[in-house]
Parts: C-alpha cells; structure tokens; sequence
C-alpha cells in the first residue's frame, strides 16, 4: 500500500479525535513503514485541535488541518480507486485482502460542532482589525453583555440594567440614591415589570403627576417594596380623615415618605398635632395638607420650636396657634435662625408680638434680606411699623416683594440706590 494510503488511514483514525467537543490537548501521530525497498520512512502529521474559536493563531491552525486532513481523503479516494482497478488486472499476493470502509465524499465530511467551517476560516482569515466595516455589519456585530462585578456608581450598570435605564428616563436621580447605603444593589436587584411599575401605576392612580414620580423615588426609593394593600390601606385612611383625593396626592407628591408609615404611625401625629396645638380637627387637617413631611419627620425639632415660642420669645398659646396655621414651617425652621430674626424684629426693629403674629411670614423670611431692606429704610427716614401712624410699612409686603418693588412702592427710591446702599453694608 502506498505511502498516502497509510497516512489517509491514519486521518481516519484520528477523525474520531477531531469531533470531540472541548478537546484542549495536541495529539502527535508518528507512524513508521517500509518502502518495497525496505528503507524505513517517518511520516509525522501533528494534528491540532481548536482551543479558542476566537482566537487567530487557533483559528488558522484549525483550517490547515482541516485542509491536510481533506487533502489526504481524497488522495487515499483516489489510489484505493487506482489499486482496486490493478488489484481486478493482476493479482497480488505479497499484500492481504483489504477492503476500504465507506467514506463519505469532501462536502458530507461532517464538521464538529461548535466549529465553522472552512468558508468562515477563510472569511476570518481576510479581516483585519485596521479594516473598515460598512455602518450596516457594525450594526450587526454582537457584543456579550457585561455586567461589572462590583463598582462605586450607578452609571456603570445603566445600560446593562432595564430597571435602572427606566429610571433615569422618569428622572430619578441616581447620584442621590447611589450615597446611600444598600440601596443600590436594591435597585439593581428589581425587576421593572414586576416590582417597579406596578408601584407606579399606584401612585398614578391616586393622581400623582407624572412629573413627581422621579422626585418621588430619587427621594424615597423603599417605596418600590413597599406592598400595594398597604399603600391602598394608607390612601384609604387619610381620606377617611376627609383629606380630599387632589390633597392626598398633593401630599405624597410633597412628601415621599408620607406611604411609609403604617396607618396606626398617622393617626398618631394627627392627634399630636390637634393636641399640642389644641387645634380644630379642620385646622389640623390644614397645617399637615400644607406640610405634610410633619406627618413624616422628627417630633422633637416641633417640640422643640414650640417651647422656644412660648418661653423665650413669649408668644401666648392663641399667638403661637394663629402663627402655626398661617405659617406651618415655623415648626420645623431653625431653632438658631428662628431666634436670630425675631430677635432682630422685635428688637432691632422695634415690631411687637400682636403685629409679629398678624404678619407670621416675616418669621420665615431670610434674615438678609430682611436686615438690608430695614437699614436701607432707616437711611431714608422711612422704617416705620405701626399701622397707627403715617408711612406705614407692612410687614408682609417688607420680607415678600422683590427688590425693584420694595424700592419703588415702599422706599420711594431707585433700585440703584438700593445697590450702592449695599455696598456700604
């Protein structure tokens, strides 16, 4: 038998070996025959299997295998086809009866799986990674989502994350959430369809605008795990309180952690708050619809402010409950910048406690700007507070109107008088 003979029979026998999935090892076939003349002859075929499809070096190693092993298929195709015709012309005697198996033609051969074909060797080949691509194949180019393991910020998950994309599309803020601890790896464990949206169906439905959705979660985003029975349970409570549907979504809009209370949690402040101040239920009802974070935030800052205006400034109870009702931040402002502006009113300005509680807004005015507007007045000769004499100025109209009214409707000045005035401050 001749030399290609032999080494087609060897390609077959290796065949086996080709098609094996995962075959990461190099397997060497020496084989060793004697020519007629009885000359040994070393015939060594090296036949390599593909490590990394990906790979270049593996991927055209692969290809001249695969070559090799067609090459000599068909060459032993052909001389068994040559030796079968002599072998029917003349007998031979010196090599035993040998009957070829059936091998399939070149284009039946069967490629392993999880391997291209020659085709796509040849077609790998002839790229290059300088080369340029059409708009169209870079579109088409697949690239395995990854999603890093661990990382400081948000930003490097939105687009791996549904969730998180539709998230910034409603203008959540992703800054604020990611400096707080446990909440990032909640966000990016949620599902948007089944946790996030039905949340915001909620929410739309009690008549939150779509607009407040992103301050919503920015600011409180455990509503999302919240139970929708106990959100409904919250909303049917406050509106057995007679809070209105257009004040209730008012209220969540305003303050996002008003549905994380428990309904025993509300009822409890409301009834704080009807007590300490010893109001009506209809003004309770009022003070928390105009700030509702009082039904969210510390009891101790309000305590704290309502012992300070009756004691130090020495508001009477009457006093201190018509200023609550008109101006509901007094309970939460400042302690140091409460005290700093009375202070200045009552004592620099010389304004008493009646006109001070008739005009509460002056308490929540900025200090600045109430101090500015007072020297500048003084300047002109024109700081006059009582209502009873002439030049009266309100003290509403004095912490409220913008710059340009101020001069023009109660200074009786230009504005850039009030500028130079400033600049001696």
């Amino acid at each position: 038998m001749s030399m290609f003979s032999a080494c087609a029979k060897l390609c077959l026998r290796c065949r086996g070996l080709l098609s094996l999935k995962n075959s990461t090892h190099l397997h060497y076939v020496h084989v060793q025959q004697s020519t007629t003349v009885g000359k040994p002859t070393r015939i060594s075929n090296a036949i390599l299997s593909r490590r990394n499809h990906t790979a270049a070096q593996s991927r055209l190693n692969w290809k001249r295998q695969t070559s090799c092993y067609y090459d000599y298929t068909a060459r032993y195709l052909t001389t068994e086809a040559k030796e079968s015709k002599h072998t029917e012309d003349v007998p031979r005697t010196d090599v035993p009866e040998y009957k070829p198996a059936l091998v399939p033609t070149v284009d039946a051969l069967p490629l392993p799986q999880n391997q291209i074909s020659v085709e796509d060797l040849d077609a790998d080949d002839k790229l290059s990674a300088l080369e340029e691509i059409s708009d169209e194949e870079a579109v088409g180019i697949s690239i395995p989502s990854f999603i890093p393991p661990a990382s400081v910020s948000l930003q490097d998950y939105v687009d791996k994350s549904e969730t998180l994309t539709k998230l910034v599309q409603l203008g959540v803020s992703l800054w604020r959430l990611e400096r707080r601890p446990n909440v990032g790896s909640m966000l990016l464990r949620l599902d948007f369809n089944r946790d996030v949206a039905p949340c915001l169906l909620f929410l739309k439905e009690i008549g939150v605008d779509d607009s407040r959705l992103g301050y919503i979660i920015s600011h409180n985003p455990f509503i999302l795990s919240e139970n929708l029975e106990n959100l409904q349970a919250r909303v049917n409570y406050l509106k057995s309180r007679t809070f209105s549907s257009e004040t209730v979504a008012s209220m969540v809009s305003r303050a996002p952690y008003l549905l994380n209370f428990s309904v025993k949690r509300l009822d409890n402040r409301l009834g704080f708050f009807q007590q300490q101040l010893k109001l009506s239920a209809s003004n309770t009802r009022s003070v928390v619809a105009r700030l509702p974070r009082l039904l969210c935030g510390s009891l101790e800052s309000v305590k704290e402010n309502l012992k300070v205006c009756e004691i130090e400034f020495g508001f009477k109870q009457n006093e201190i409950q018509h200023i609550v009702i008109a101006v509901p931040k007094v309970l939460t402002a400042n302690r140091r910048k409460l005290t700093q502006i009375f202070d200045f009113v009552h004592n620099t300005m010389k304004v008493p406690h009646h006109l001070i509680t008739k005009f509460p807004q002056v308490l929540n005015s900025k200090f600045l700007r109430l101090r500015e507007r007072h020297l500048f007045l003084e300047y002109l000769g024109k700081a006059q507070y009582d209502p009873d004499l002439p030049s009266y100025i309100p003290l509403d109209r004095l912490a409220s109107l913008p710059d340009e009214n101020f001069c023009t409707d109660l200074a009786m000045a230009t504005l850039e008088d009030f500028y130079l005035f400033q600049k001696t401050l």
